[in-house]
């Protein structure tokens, strides 16, 4: 992808996690980091400062 497409994504994710009347720019944050390991390997990682974590609840 390049980065004109790149950006273009990132614009309309913004514009469709921003659109519903309760969202916030908080919802459109980015929750994962993803790194071309080369060889077609890309390594995704979830990032520390996203709101919303895969795994258990801590407040169960």
């Amino acid at each position: 992808m390049s980065t004109r497409e790149h950006d273009s994504a990132d614009d309309g994710r913004h514009d469709q996690l921003t659109t519903a009347p309760k969202s916030t720019e908080a919802d459109a944050a980015p929750r994962i980091d993803v790194t071309d390991q080369g060889d077609g390997v890309k390594r995704i990682d979830i990032r520390d400062d996203a709101a919303v974590r895969p795994g258990t609840d801590p407040d169960d």
